[in-house]
């Protein structure tokens, strides 16, 4: 018997550990492919919510933020680049890269997720692809509007939720009510409401721990 569970994930499209935990989420999901039914939805999270517009070079950001070295900032980048690759994910970060605001990105992911829940999905790889792959900023219009082009969303809608304030309300809401649950970092895999999985876990950990929720419910 299929157990239907609820995920939400938490996370940034600016989180590279979010890339690998999301890919290791649906790769075990494809293992439990006729045990576990998944409704997955992406939940807001800002790992850097006062970045100004143009954003600022990533390697400095880390460095600030974490008192890192320069050499660590690279170590830690490769070691994202392999896991990454793992699940089927380009990274191609660089010295070069930046930090971006992505409260626009959340607003739009808002709104795919009321539209359809497959294409939320769809969106947010895209908006990782765009950030990770391609560096672009995924808080600019035009990203935003090709992101949910790629999606198979409306562009032309994508681009108008983009122009205004739309959903910036509910955004906010969300992030406070993740950070009220007590999520201090992503990404955080809440599922059912009752249980976490916290970090860019690998297919086997999802997998064991999704088969025992399973089990769980099907005793009870």
């Amino acid at each position: 018997m299929t157990k239907r569970i609820k995920i939400d994930f938490v996370s940034d499209v600016a989180c590279p550990w979010c890339v690998i935990g999301l890919g290791g989420l649906e790769a075990a999901l494809e293992r439990l492919d006729g045990v576990v039914e998944a409704d997955i939805a992406f939940q807001p999270f800002e790992l850097a919510p006062d970045m100004p517009a143009g954003g600022r070079n990533k390697v400095e950001q880390l460095m600030e933020k974490y008192g890192s070295t320069r050499e660590q900032v690279a170590a830690n980048r490769e070691t994202i680049r392999q896991r990454a690759a793992s699940v089927g994910f380009t990274m191609a970060q660089d010295d070069d890269s930046r930090v971006y605001n992505t409260f626009d990105a959340h607003r739009l992911l808002h709104w795919a997720g009321l539209e359809d829940r497959a294409k939320q999905r769809a969106l947010k790889h895209a908006l990782f692809e765009a950030y990770f792959t391609r560096g672009q900023d995924p808080g600019a219009p035009e990203v935003l509007v090709e992101a949910a082009r790629t999606a198979g969303l409306d562009p032309e809608a994508a681009r108008a939720v983009a122009a205004s304030d739309r959903y910036a309300q509910e955004v906010r809401e969300a992030e406070g009510r993740w950070r009220a649950a007590g999520i201090s970092s992503v990404p955080a895999i809440v599922i059912d409401q009752r249980y976490l999985i916290s970090g860019g876990q690998p297919p086997e950990a999802f997998e064991q721990a999704l088969r025992s929720i399973a089990a769980e419910g099907t005793a009870a």
